[in-house]
């Protein structure tokens, strides 16, 4: 077996490595980790350009995580795009089955920088408040969060959420202070994480990495606070790492 400790991620597969579960898989070896990856839809796909989304049946995605889990020992896993909430929860119920104590973070991807919708609307929010429950993190940008409840406003949403989970309000979107990310955790703590570079350079899937680099940390037992600002500094490092839309990683 690998000596490094596993990791899982549960996302979508983009051909251009950039997002998804190539890309995690990217971050969480560079934090050490050996990761393991279920896929729940195939894009077709580029760093610039976004065609189709194909969903992995329901069926196949448990399939493949009850595969995994008969064979590793996993304590952490990170949850990308999924079909539905319904889906979701049904994900997150299983693996609190398999691992009653595993952490997990999603990372509410709801649409393509090309404007494809990723989620079924029609689900009933309690559902999404139940998976609230069961994750350490939630990690999504400005836009995200937005979508996430429209008929609240960013603060109400943020109370709402940070009531039930952790969350990770990532900065990249936001119009004012712009790559200033938001921590609310423990219920009633803030902690703003300023940008620790003066210039970045954009790149396909950095909200992928970021959140892949928070997971990592999480697995390899970093405090809450230590957790967030080296998944930021990671982030940076890796939009940095050229000036292409797609980034290198770097061993930690």
């Amino acid at each position: 077996m690998n000596e490094n400790p596993y990791i899982l991620t549960i996302a979508g597969l983009d051909p251009s490595s950039g997002a998804g579960i190539t890309s995690d898989i990217k971050t969480f070896e560079a934090h050490n980790l050996y990761g393991l990856s279920v896929c729940t839809a195939v894009t077709v796909q580029n760093d610039v350009s976004f065609k189709k989304c194909v969903w992995i049946d329901e069926e196949i995605i448990i399939a493949q995580i009850e595969t995994l889990f008969e064979r590793f020992s996993i304590s952490v896993a990170k949850v990308g795009i999924i079909e539905s909430w319904s889906v979701l929860d049904r994900v997150i119920e299983l693996l609190k089955k398999l691992n009653p104590s595993i952490k997990i973070v999603l990372d509410p991807i709801l649409k393509a920088s090309a404007g494809f919708d990723f989620h079924n609307r029609q689900d009933d929010l309690a559902i999404f408040e139940k998976v609230l429950r069961n994750c350490v993190f939630i990690t999504p940008n400005y836009e995200e969060i937005k979508e996430l409840f429209p008929e609240k406003t960013i603060e109400e949403t943020i109370a709402y959420i940070s009531e039930r989970t952790n969350v990770y309000l990532k900065g990249g979107h936001r119009t004012a202070k712009k790559g200033w990310d938001e921590i609310y955790y423990s219920a009633i703590v803030q902690m703003n994480i300023a940008p620790g570079v003066a210039k970045v350079y954009q790149k396909h899937g950095s909200g992928c990495v970021l959140s892949a680099a928070l997971v990592a940390n999480l697995a390899n037992d970093m405090p809450i606070e230590d957790a967030c600002k080296n998944a930021k500094r990671y982030t940076e490092q890796f939009l940095n790492s050229n000036e292409s839309l797609l980034g290198n990683h770097e061993y930690m």
